[in-house]
C-alpha cells in the first residue's frame, strides 16, 4: 500500500537512515488493522524465555505451540510479531510474508545470573535477515551495574542491522540494585530510559507506562522548578514521548502483567490520548482463550484507530 501522509511524516524523522531501514519501518507501519495510521500494536512472545513456559503458557496451553502465536498475530491484524529466534524459526517459513517479524536478539532467564539485570545475546541481525524480519529487538536495563556493556552490545547490533537495512526496537526497562521497585516505573526514570534508547539509535522505543512518581532527587528539583502535568496517565505518556526527540521517535508501551479487560482498555485510551504510538501486548492477549484474545486486540486497535 502507498504510504499515508502520517507514515510519510514519521519516516521523515529518520531521514539519516538508509532506504532499507525506512522500507522496513514502513512495512510495520503499513501492516494490519492500523496500517497507515501511524499507530502500532505488536504481539511480543519472549515471555517463555524470560519467565518460563509454565508461568507464560499454562494459563492458555495452546501458547506452547509457536504457530499459535503466528496465527494470533496474523488473524488479529497486528502490525508485527516479535519473538526470540526459536519461536520465529518454528514458523517463519510457513508464514513467510504474512506479517512483519521482529527478532528479539537478547533474553534472560530466571534460573540464575548476575546480581544486576543483563540479558544474553542470543541472535544477530544476520539471523533476522535470514528469517525475513522487518526489525530486530533488544532489551537494555538503564540502572543496572552492567548497563554500559549493554549499551555497547546494542550499538553493535544497531550498526549491523543498519548495514542490512533493518531497524531496531529497544526495550528500555530501568532496573538494577540502585533502583527501588517503585522507581522502575517512576515518570522521571521512564522518561530518562526512553531518552537513552533514542540516543542509542533506536527506531522504535518500548517502555512501561509511567506512574505519578518522581524517584530521583536530582530530577525532583528540576520538575519542581519546571513542572510538567503528571496527574493522569495521558499527561505522563505525553511527557515520555516529548523526551524522545520532541516526539520524533516512535514510542510504544508495554501491556505488563495480566490484568482485567476494563483496566487494559482504559490504559490504552490514556496512551492514545497522550500521543503514544501504540502498545506491545503479550501476556494480556495470548494468556486468554483465542476468541477472547482476538476480541481484546480488536478493541485495542479500535481505540488507536479512533473508532
Amino acid at each position: 500500500m502507498p504510504n499515508s501522509d502520517r507514515v510519510r511524516q514519521i519516516l521523515s524523522w529518520y531521514r539519516g537512515e538508509n532506504p532499507g531501514v525506512l522500507a522496513n519501518l514502513a512495512r510495520m507501519l503499513n501492516h494490519g488493522v492500523l496500517g497507515g495510521t501511524g499507530k502500532m500494536v505488536i504481539l511480543p512472545v519472549d515471555q517463555g524465555f524470560e519467565h518460563g513456559p509454565h508461568r507464560s503458557f499454562l494459563p492458555n496451553a495452546a501458547g506452547m505451540d509457536p504457530l499459535y502465536h503466528f496465527g494470533l498475530a496474523i488473524e488479529s491484524g497486528c502490525n508485527a510479531y516479535a519473538a526470540p529466534p526459536g519461536f520465529l524459526e518454528a514458523g517463519a517459513a510457513e508464514h513467510a510474508g504474512e506479517i512483519p517479524l521482529i527478532l528479539k536478539c537478547n533474553s534472560s532467564d530466571l534460573l540464575g545470573g548476575p546480581s544486576d539485570a543483563w540479558s544474553a545475546v542470543t541472535a544477530t541481525a544476520r539471523d533476522a535477515l535470514r528469517l525475513g524480519c522487518a526489525g530486530v529487538g533488544f532489551t537494555i536495563y538503564p540502572g543496572s551495574d552492567h548497563r554500559n556493556s549493554q549499551y555497547g552490545e546494542v550499538r553493535e547490533l544497531i550498526a549491523e542491522a543498519r548495514s542490512l537495512g533493518i531497524p531496531t526496537v529497544i526495550w528500555s526497562y530501568p532496573r538494577g540494585s540502585g533502583l527501588a521497585k517503585d522507581a522502575e516505573t517512576a515518570l522521571d526514570v521512564v522518561a530518562y530510559a526512553a531518552h537513552v534508547a533514542a540516543e542509542l539509535g533506536a527506531h522504535v522505543i518500548k517502555v512501561k507506562p509511567p506512574k505519578a512518581l518522581l524517584a530521583r532527587e536530582d530530577a525532583r528539583k528540576v520538575y519542581e522548578k519546571h513542572p510538567v502535568p503528571m496527574e493522569t496517565l495521558a499527561d505522563r505518556i505525553r511527557h515520555v514521548v516529548q523526551c524522545c526527540f520532541a516526539g520524533r521517535r516512535v514510542v510504544i508501551f508495554s501491556g505488563g502483567e495480566a490484568k482485567g479487560t476494563g483496566e487494559i482498555l482504559e490504559e490504552v485510551r490514556q496512551i492514545h490520548a497522550g500521543g503514544g504510538f501504540g502498545s506491545i501486548m503479550g501476556r494480556n492477549s495470548f494468556q486468554r482463550p483465542r476468541a477472547e484474545a482476538l476480541k481484546l486486540l480488536a478493541d485495542v486497535m479500535a481505540i488507536y484507530g479512533g473508532r
